[in-house]
């Protein structure tokens, strides 16, 4: 893979003012078999944190184990997990993810933190008033396991729209294990009528379980606590007007806000598209206002100097005035990639494989070439603001609204999966402003009709108009149709997919000459 990029790389930086964890995280409760041989899975995760490892057995429960590899954003040792508090140590607690509202949660309900971490949090809203409550007051993206040792009480639980991954093994034997990937789960070995099925923890529910002294459980209740479209129970800091479009600023502007708070640097995928070109626009105009002194990094990929996703992404980097690295690759590096990217998303899905490699690849060079760590992107904004193509030909407003919201409760299938798992694959946190909690919650609570594309108005309309005028992008940028990636990325004679199925005819001719 060949890579072009401007030589001014800032000198690196380190904030400080709060630890922030990505992570990989693994448990299991009630194992039968030695602890030894159910490790290996663990180790799977390495790559969703690879500064640290942590693995500690639970006491007086010697079948209970919690593993965690850890993405150190600052030495800190009050950052490793699982987390147990001097005033509260019968919880111990396991998360990946941020909590972007911890200090005003923190200031609300006057808890002492004994840490720096965002996560401390759970444990006090948890002991507090318990794991509803606690779900429904965290602002951000989170998949957790909570074990209360007093209480003898397993919880798990994740964000709403799954954007932090969580899959488990329950066995009709009283075996639970929790891991961030599938792979995590691999080679375990639990006495059971049935084989093992790895499923995903649903997003937006928590699952409790009790669990005797074997540390084996139960399943008590799976219960929602907050669904698409609904408005959050937490406080956000937007006051909402009559004026949708004001609105519909205020609040994404609020959602990348809030996505600033790190230790390391921060950088935005950039595809030159109307969704990263707003988020990498905010991006730079808050953190301007934060003053966060360093440039940010953008990062585009194509496959030719030409392709019309490079070409965009350099007229935005140009007008933000970014530290702008645009990556190209070959459909050579793409066949040769699928190996490791397959392993990596764990699906063998054709159209999310396809979509998965420029990510992959740009995620790559920024790990390699680069000491940003936090990246903000534009995902989700296709599904909750109705952006592809095909909402063109819905039947009714009603119809558009209603595979909307449906897209949005399979993203953490499809597009919310691949964004994880091939920035996770490099050590990388992604953060999708698009997916934030009150933004998406106040999309979609808008007329049907105002949110549907029509042969008079384009896709995306109300986003397009709320930042229309203000030169935060270049005008032809905010005007952009739509493009799926292998158009964008590749040339404008040919796309990705036809790239690459030349590529592999040329092989298989080779075979019969």
């Amino acid at each position: 893979m060949q890579t072009t990029t401007f030589q001014n790389l800032s000198e690196k930086v380190e904030i400080t003012s709060v630890v922030i964890i990505m992570c990989g995280i693994w448990c299991i409760f009630g194992s039968s078999v030695d602890v030894h041989r159910q490790i290996q899975g663990c180790f799977n995760l390495a790559h969703r944190g690879p500064d640290c490892f942590r693995m500690e057995n639970v006491n007086h429960f010697d079948n209970c184990v919690f593993g965690f590899h850890r993405l150190a954003i600052v030495d800190d040792i009050y950052g490793m997990q699982p987390m147990r508090l001097h005033a509260l140590p019968h919880i111990w607690m396991t998360y990946n993810g941020e909590i972007y509202n911890f200090r005003q949660t923190q200031a609300k309900f006057g808890y002492n933190f004994e840490t720096a971490c965002d996560g401390e949090i759970l444990i006090h809203l948890y002991n507090d008033k318990g794991i509803q409550f606690m779900c429904e007051q965290l602002y951000g993206v989170f998949a957790f396991v909570i074990l209360d040792t007093k209480e003898r009480k397993v919880h798990i639980g994740r964000d709403t729209f799954g954007v932090r991954p969580s899959f488990r093994i329950y066995t009709d034997c009283g075996f639970l294990a929790v891991a961030s990937e599938a792979k995590g789960l691999k080679g375990l070995t639990v006495k059971s009528k049935k084989p093992l099925k790895v499923e995903t923890v649903e997003p937006g529910t928590y699952e409790t379980y009790t669990m005797n002294q074997e540390g084996l459980v139960t399943l008590d209740e799976k219960k929602r606590f907050h669904a698409i479209g609904t408005m959050p129970k937490y406080d956000v800091n937007v006051t909402l007007t009559d004026d949708v479009l004001l609105n519909i600023r205020e609040c994404l502007t609020n959602a990348v806000r809030m996505r600033l708070m790190s230790h390391r640097r921060i950088g935005c995928m950039l595809s030159g598209g109307l969704d990263s070109s707003l988020i990498a626009a905010l991006t730079v105009q808050e953190a301007r206002k934060k003053g966060i002194t360093y440039p940010i990094q953008t990062f585009s990929i194509g496959m030719d100097d030409d392709s019309p996703d490079i070409v965009a992404a350099q007229k935005v980097a140009d007008h933000l005035k970014t530290e702008h690295h645009s990556i190209r690759f070959s459909a050579e590096d793409a066949v040769n990639s699928l190996r490791d990217l397959i392993y990596s998303l764990e699906s063998y899905d054709i159209t999310t494989i396809r979509a998965s490699i420029g990510m992959y690849f740009v995620s790559k060079y920024i790990r390699e070439h680069t000491d940003t760590v936090v990246v903000l992107s534009g995902e989700g904004a296709d599904e909750v603001c109705q952006g592809y193509i095909y909402f063109y030909r819905q039947p009714s407003a009603e119809g558009g609204d209603k595979e909307s919201r449906r897209l949005c409760q399979d993203l953490y299938y499809f597009d919310v999966l691949r964004a994880d798992r091939t920035t996770a694959a490099h050590g990388l946190e992604l953060r999708v402003p698009f997916l934030d909690h009150f933004f998406s919650s106040y999309y979609l609570s808008l007329p049907a009709d105002q949110r549907s594309p029509t042969k008079e108005r384009v896709e995306k309309y109300l986003l397009r108009k709320a930042f229309d005028g203000l030169d935060l992008i270049p005008s032809s940028i905010l005007s952009r149709p739509k493009e799926a990636f292998s158009d964008g990325v590749a040339a404008k004679k040919k796309s990705l997919f036809q790239y690459m199925q030349e590529y592999a005819e040329t092989k298989v001719r080779f075979l019969f000459i």
